[in-house]
C-alpha cells in the first residue's frame, strides 16, 4: 500500500458541447482538488492522460491544467499515453512520483474529445492502438479486431452471441443508475440479442449493442501517500497497482486468452495477498462485450471457454456473487479514451466510500479495476480498499 485516492471529479460522458479537450480538462481539474479539501498550491505534480492521436489538433496538453488555477503555475506537468489504458498509465505516473517521495499530492486528469471527429476518421485513429503492419486492413477498424476475436472464440467454444447480449443488457441496465453515463437506458436482453435496423452487425458477430460508445469526457483524481491520507476526510488505498504489457502484434499471441490480463490479475492478487473471492465488485474494460466475456476467464472467475456461465447464471449481475461493471461499464458509460482509466478508479472509489448513489453495491469493501490498451496489450489492474 503506497498511495491513496483522496479526491475526485467526474463529468457526465457523451456528446458534449465543450469545443475542445482543454475545456474538458478544466472542467474537472479544479473540482478534484476542491474535493480533496486542499489548495491548488499543495499539488506537487500533474499527470495528464490523453490519447488524442489526431482527434484534436491541439496536442501537448499537460500545461493546459495550469489554467484551472494560477497556483498550479510552475508545477511539473506531464502527458501520458498508453492507448485505451492511458488514464491508468497517468495514475501510475502519479503513484510513482509519490512512491519516490517527489510528490506529496499528485493530480491526475484523463480526458478525450472524440465526437467532433468524422466517423471514418475515428475508426482510422483507433487503429493506431493496433499493430498497423499486420492489422491495418482489418475490415471494420478496431471493432473489426474484436470481431475477429469473437469469431475465433466462437470457433473454439461455440456461438456465444446470447452471452454477449446478456452482458450488454446487464451493463445498460446498470448504466441507468449512473449519472455520468452516456446512455442511461435499459435496452433489455431481447433488443440486444436481435439483429435489427437499430442493432445491426458491425463487425463479424458483433452487433451495435456489443460495442462501446464514441464519447467526450474527463475525470480527475488527487493522490497522496498513506501517512498524509490518514488525516484526510476520505481516502481509498491501493492494495495493488500492476501494469503488464504483452506483444502488440496479435499474431504473436493466442488472442482469445488475454494472457496479459490474466498475468495482471495474478500479480495483483500476489501483491495484495487477496483472491478474486475477496472482491466486492469489479470494474472491467468492456470496450466490446467479447472483451468482458474473455476477461471473466482471465481474472479467474471461470475456466477458459466457460465465461458465458458467469453471465448466464447471474454471477456478474449487481446482486450476483461478483458484480461486474455496476457503473454500466464502457458499454453504457461511454469510452473517451484518455478518461476511461481515471473514470474507472473514481467510480470504484465512490463505491468504496459509500458515495456511489443508486450505483452503490451494499457493503463494498474491496474493488478491482481492469483497464487495457489495445487488445489486451497494455494491462492495468488495481485493487482498492477504503483507508478511512
Amino acid at each position: 500500500m503506497t498511495a491513496c485516492i483522496v479526491g475526485w471529479a467526474h463529468m457526465p460522458f457523451g456528446r458534449r458541447d465543450e469545443p475542445d479537450v482543454e475545456s474538458l480538462i478544466l472542467g474537472v481539474a479544479g473540482d478534484a482538488i476542491a474535493d480533496a479539501g486542499i489548495g491548488a498550491e499543495e499539488i506537487d505534480s500533474i499527470h495528464v492522460g490523453l490519447f488524442n492521436s489526431g482527434f484534436q489538433k491541439q496536442d501537448f496538453p499537460a500545461s493546459l491544467v495550469l489554467q484551472a488555477d494560477s497556483a498550479l503555475r510552475f508545477k511539473p506537468a506531464t502527458r501520458v499515453e498508453n492507448a485505451c489504458a492511458t488514464g491508468s498509465a497517468a495514475i501510475h505516473a502519479g503513484l510513482d512520483k509519490i512512491a519516490a517521495k517527489k510528490s506529496r499530492f499528485a493530480l491526475v486528469v484523463g480526458a478525450e474529445k472524440m465526437t467532433a471527429t468524422p466517423g471514418a476518421q475515428i475508426g482510422d485513429i483507433l487503429l493506431n492502438a493496433c499493430y498497423r503492419k499486420e492489422e491495418e486492413d482489418v475490415e471494420g477498424g478496431f471493432a473489426g479486431i474484436f470481431g475477429k476475436i469473437a469469431q475465433s472464440y466462437f470457433q473454439k467454444y461455440g456461438d456465444k452471441s446470447e452471452a454477449l447480449a446478456r452482458i450488454a443488457a446487464k451493463n445498460h441496465k446498470n448504466g441507468v443508475a449512473n449519472p455520468y453515463a452516456q446512455m442511461r437506458k435499459d435496452l433489455g436482453f431481447e433488443f440486444c440479442n436481435q439483429i435489427s435496423d437499430k442493432n445491426p452487425y458491425v463487425a463479424g458477430p458483433l452487433r451495435r449493442t456489443d460495442c462501446s460508445l464514441v464519447s467526450d469526457g474527463a475525470a480527475a483524481l488527487v493522490l497522496t501517500d498513506v501517512e498524509t491520507a490518514l488525516s484526510m476526510k476520505k481516502a481509498v488505498a491501493f492494495r495493488a497497482a500492476v501494469q503488464v504489457n504483452d506483444f502488440l502484434p496479435i499474431s504473436r499471441r493466442d488472442i482469445i486468452k488475454f494472457e496479459g490480463c490474466a498475468e495482471g490479475w495474478r500479480q495483483a492478487f500476489d501483491q495484495s495477498r487477496l483472491s478474486l473471492d475477496d472482491l466486492s465488485f469489479v470494474e472491467t474494460h468492456d470496450c466490446f462485450t467479447i472483451a468482458e466475456l474473455v476477461e471473466y476467464e482471465a481474472m479467474g472467475l471461470t475456466a477458459p471457454g466457460q465465461g458465458h456461465r458467469a453471465i448466464d447464471e447471474g454471477w456478474t449481475e449487481k446482486d450476483g456473487k461478483l458484480p461486474v461493471n455496476p457503473s454500466g461499464g464502457l458499454k453504457a458509460k461511454g469510452h473517451p479514451i484518455g478518461a476511461t482509466g481515471v473514470s474507472m478508479h473514481a467510480l470504484t472509489a465512490m463505491q468504496l466510500t459509500g458515495a456511489a448513489g443508486d450505483m452503490q453495491i451494499a457493503d463494498a469493501q474491496l474493488g478491482g479495476v481492469f483497464n487495457m490498451g489495445g487488445a489486451s496489450v497494455a494491462n492495468f489492474v488495481s485493487i482498492l480498499e477504503p483507508l478511512r
